[in-house]
Protein backbone atom coordinates (compact mmCIF):
# COMPACT_ATOMS: atom_id res chain seq x y z
CA UNK A 1 0.00 0.00 0.00
CA UNK A 2 1.42 3.49 -1.02
CA UNK A 3 1.76 5.59 1.87
CA UNK A 4 -1.51 8.69 1.54
CA UNK A 5 -0.56 11.84 -0.06
CA UNK A 6 3.10 10.47 -0.96
CA UNK A 7 1.96 7.57 -2.78
CA UNK A 8 -0.97 9.69 -4.95
CA UNK A 9 1.77 12.14 -5.70
CA UNK A 10 4.18 9.57 -7.06
CA UNK A 11 1.11 8.29 -8.67
CA UNK A 12 0.36 11.16 -10.49
CA UNK A 13 4.00 12.17 -11.60
CA UNK A 14 4.25 9.06 -13.19
CA UNK A 15 0.87 9.13 -15.04
CA UNK A 16 1.86 12.45 -15.94
CA UNK A 17 5.52 10.82 -17.18
CA UNK A 18 3.06 8.53 -19.13
CA UNK A 19 1.17 11.23 -20.84
CA UNK A 20 4.26 13.64 -21.75
CA UNK A 21 6.16 10.22 -23.77
CA UNK A 22 8.16 9.74 -20.64
CA UNK A 23 10.14 12.50 -20.40
CA UNK A 24 10.18 14.58 -17.23
CA UNK A 25 8.99 18.40 -17.16
CA UNK A 26 12.53 19.05 -17.04
CA UNK A 27 13.52 17.32 -19.86
CA UNK A 28 10.75 19.05 -21.87
CA UNK A 29 11.86 22.62 -20.97
CA UNK A 30 15.74 22.15 -21.64
CA UNK A 31 14.45 20.73 -25.53
CA UNK A 32 11.94 23.69 -25.44
CA UNK A 33 14.53 26.66 -24.03
CA UNK A 34 16.73 25.41 -27.33
CA UNK A 35 14.23 27.17 -29.69
CA UNK A 36 13.92 29.87 -27.39
CA UNK A 37 17.61 31.49 -27.17
CA UNK A 38 17.27 34.46 -28.60
CA UNK A 39 16.50 37.93 -26.39
CA UNK A 40 13.47 39.15 -28.48
CA UNK A 41 12.20 35.32 -28.43
CA UNK A 42 12.36 35.46 -25.05
CA UNK A 43 11.29 39.18 -24.75
CA UNK A 44 7.79 38.61 -27.01
CA UNK A 45 7.06 34.82 -25.43
CA UNK A 46 7.59 36.63 -21.56
CA UNK A 47 4.25 38.38 -22.80
CA UNK A 48 2.70 36.70 -25.43
CA UNK A 49 2.49 33.17 -23.42
CA UNK A 50 0.13 34.57 -20.28
CA UNK A 51 -1.90 36.59 -22.72
CA UNK A 52 -2.81 33.63 -24.09
CA UNK A 53 -3.23 31.98 -20.95
CA UNK A 54 -5.87 34.64 -19.79
CA UNK A 55 -7.36 34.96 -22.95
CA UNK A 56 -8.04 30.77 -22.32
CA UNK A 57 -9.43 31.47 -18.75
CA UNK A 58 -11.62 34.00 -19.69
CA UNK A 59 -13.78 32.17 -22.15
CA UNK A 60 -16.47 30.96 -19.38
CA UNK A 61 -16.86 34.50 -18.52
CA UNK A 62 -17.34 35.65 -21.68
CA UNK A 63 -20.89 33.64 -21.71
CA UNK A 64 -22.03 35.87 -18.77
CA UNK A 65 -19.93 39.57 -19.39
CA UNK A 66 -21.00 41.32 -22.49
CA UNK A 67 -18.53 42.49 -24.81
CA UNK A 68 -15.69 40.30 -22.85
CA UNK A 69 -15.45 38.18 -26.00
CA UNK A 70 -13.69 40.62 -27.87
CA UNK A 71 -10.91 41.26 -24.96
CA UNK A 72 -10.45 37.81 -24.77
CA UNK A 73 -10.41 37.29 -28.13
CA UNK A 74 -7.63 40.67 -28.74
CA UNK A 75 -5.23 38.72 -25.80
CA UNK A 76 -5.35 35.65 -27.72
CA UNK A 77 -4.34 37.13 -31.17
CA UNK A 78 -1.44 39.16 -30.05
CA UNK A 79 -0.38 36.66 -27.82
CA UNK A 80 -0.04 34.69 -30.66
CA UNK A 81 1.45 37.16 -32.86
CA UNK A 82 3.70 38.22 -30.46
CA UNK A 83 4.74 34.16 -30.59
CA UNK A 84 5.61 34.24 -34.46
CA UNK A 85 7.45 37.23 -34.09
CA UNK A 86 9.74 35.83 -31.67
CA UNK A 87 10.37 32.63 -33.33
CA UNK A 88 11.00 35.05 -36.80
CA UNK A 89 13.98 36.60 -34.68
CA UNK A 90 15.04 33.28 -33.31
CA UNK A 91 14.88 31.43 -36.79
CA UNK A 92 13.79 28.47 -35.87
CA UNK A 93 9.98 27.04 -35.84
CA UNK A 94 7.65 26.58 -32.83
CA UNK A 95 8.32 23.60 -31.46
CA UNK A 96 4.51 22.62 -31.05
CA UNK A 97 4.94 22.06 -34.78
CA UNK A 98 7.15 19.01 -33.82
CA UNK A 99 4.70 17.92 -30.88
CA UNK A 100 1.25 19.47 -29.62
CA UNK A 101 2.65 18.68 -25.82
CA UNK A 102 4.82 21.42 -26.13
CA UNK A 103 1.59 23.74 -26.43
CA UNK A 104 1.05 23.15 -22.75
CA UNK A 105 5.57 23.06 -22.00
CA UNK A 106 5.27 26.91 -23.00
CA UNK A 107 3.43 28.21 -19.84
CA UNK A 108 5.40 25.89 -17.92
CA UNK A 109 8.64 27.26 -19.32
CA UNK A 110 7.28 30.84 -18.62
CA UNK A 111 6.23 30.00 -14.83
CA UNK A 112 10.23 28.76 -14.55
CA UNK A 113 11.75 31.48 -16.35
CA UNK A 114 9.82 34.58 -15.30
CA UNK A 115 8.45 33.43 -12.14
CA UNK A 116 11.09 31.55 -11.01
CA UNK A 117 8.70 28.53 -10.31
CA UNK A 118 10.81 25.29 -10.34
CA UNK A 119 9.24 22.58 -12.02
Amino acid sequence: MTGGRNGNRIIAEREAKIMMGGRSWDEWIDEYSHSHEHPMNRLTHSFGIPMIAVSILMIPFCFFISGLWWIALALFAVGWILQFIGHYFEGKPPEFFKDWRFLFVGLRWWFKKVLGVKS
